[in-house]
């Protein structure tokens, strides 16, 4: 097998790829005859290729210093390096030349999405695109996917062109994180859930996601989609459609994905009114003070790109009739954290409210970053003669509960699905479809009227 990572001279290759690479090839999970080639315009060397990416390469599954040190040189001995232009057939078919013709391939584009059209035709031109025997061949995409519906039209067109659909893999790492994969597990395997996901039992759904550093002069791709585009329209509405979708007859990834199809279009389109967006100015966290966005280097003087977004969205159907489901997400805020919170209903005939004090709401809570973990509030007993009650929380931490066991990074899941050939988490093209439609109309209102951010200090929590 040939791991071709387009884009290997990118940050995301270095910082991620490859290390996920790395620890797979540690614990064995990859097929023997495995080769790494990375592809980019930058002029390396095989020698200086190696050695730049064996900088960020971490030894999690080979503890000891001579197994480490054996299976880095192993990895980086299997690992090689061609120059080319990503569009240019040529520079992939000299690659092609010296790859075997039956061998099973995948190419992960870690490029910017202004050149997968061109780099996808490069690779169906050159005759890469193509199997041999009972060989197969699939290509990883990373998000973005389009800046709206007619966008990702477009680049999908050109995809598939080349490439079949059952070839193509969107990836978004989200859905590669331990808690997000135990979504699943958590509502269908716990028998005690399943009565009481609907609306007959929950209130409030709340999905947020929250950074505490602004973009730190990485605007010029930022300021380019801004958070609806990079956080919401992918990592929280997939996490909605997880927590909200139907049963899926089967764990097969059809299944899976038909579920998460069928939800996503039974959310309407989001309505002005029913979002809200804000910009961080310079502000102090933990006594540090850091420029506003505007005040970025990299980002225009009269940027109305939103680094914040709160969105109400409805699902319209019988489960979740009357259920809120409201998505956050923001830059420079207080704290670094993605959560799931699911609000559940109280009676006002709940026995204890005679005493003058309903119980709490209680919440179920799925920690998704930092400290993964699943926590439950629930009502109790305090000790002593009086009848009183506290709301305390029963805490699912897997850094306790799950101490001797080293927690998967997101990618390090997502690859090994793609090697298998398992696209449970990836997305389809009608999903895409589906979730842009839900957010272009909104995202066409913001830009269209010039819509003004709300301004928040860095590391606060927008109050809008």
């Amino acid at each position: 097998m040939e791991i071709v990572v387009v884009g290997a001279s990118g940050d995301l290759a270095g910082k991620k790829i490859f290390p996920a690479l790395f620890s797979l090839f540690c614990q064995g999970l990859l097929p023997e005859d495995v080769s790494f080639i990375g592809f980019a315009r930058s002029g390396f060397t095989d020698a200086e290729f190696r050695e730049r990416i064996s900088r960020t390469l971490t030894c999690r599954y080979t503890p000891g210093k001579d197994s480490c040190a054996g299976k880095t040189e192993d990895f980086l001995s299997r690992t090689s390096y061609r120059q080319g232009k990503y569009g240019d057939p040529e520079s992939y078919a000299a690659m092609k030349d010296a790859l075997p013709s039956d061998s099973n391939k995948i190419f992960y584009l870690s490029i910017p999405p202004s050149v997968f059209a061109e780099t996808a035709e490069a690779l169906g031109a050159s005759g890469l695109a193509g199997t041999a025997g009972e060989s197969w061949t699939r290509i990883v995409v990373e998000k973005p996917f389009g800046k709206d519906r007619s966008g990702f039209d477009e680049l999908n067109s050109a995809l598939s062109a080349v490439f079949p659909e059952s070839w193509i893999y969107r990836i978004d790492h989200y859905l590669g994180k331990e808690m997000v994969r135990n979504i699943q597990v958590l509502r269908f395997a716990n028998e005690i859930f399943k009565p009481v996901w609907n609306s007959h039992h929950i209130a409030r759904v709340e999905i947020s996601w929250a950074e505490d550093i602004g973009v730190e002069g990485r605007g010029g791709y930022f300021d380019n989609y801004g958070i609806i585009r990079d956080v919401m329209q992918n990592h929280l509405l997939q996490m909605l459609a997880l927590i909200a979708m139907e049963p899926p007859p089967t764990l097969d990834a059809a299944d899976i994905r038909n579920r998460k199809v069928e939800l996503l279009r039974a959310i309407p389109p989001i309505r002005p009114e029913d979002a809200v967006i804000g910009q961080y100015t310079a502000g102090k966290l933990n006594g540090v003070g850091h420029p506003g966005y505007r005040e970025d280097p990299t980002v225009p003087d009269d940027s109305r790109t939103p680094t914040f977004a709160g969105i109400t969205l409805e699902v319209n159907n019988e489960r979740w009739e009357d259920t809120e489901f409201a998505i956050t997400a923001g830059k420079a805020l207080d704290k670094r954290e993605s959560s799931i919170r699911i609000v559940f209903k109280t009676s006002k005939h709940n026995l204890f409210c005679s005493l003058g004090v309903c119980p709490m709401p209680n919440e179920l809570v799925v920690r998704i970053q930092p400290n993964e973990g699943v926590t439950l509030k629930i009502s109790t007993k305090a000790p002593g003669a009086e009848m009183s009650f506290h709301t305390k929380e029963l805490d699912l931490a897997y850094s306790k509960v799950f101490s001797g066991d080293i927690i998967p990074e997101a990618y390090e899941n997502l690859i090994l699905d793609v090697v298998k050939g398992d696209k449970s988490l990836f997305i389809r093209d009608d999903e895409l479809q589906a979730a842009w439609d839900i957010f272009t109309p909104l995202l066409h209102h913001l830009e269209e009227n010039e819509v003004e951010p709300v301004p928040y200090s860095f590391g606060t929590f927008p109050r809008i």
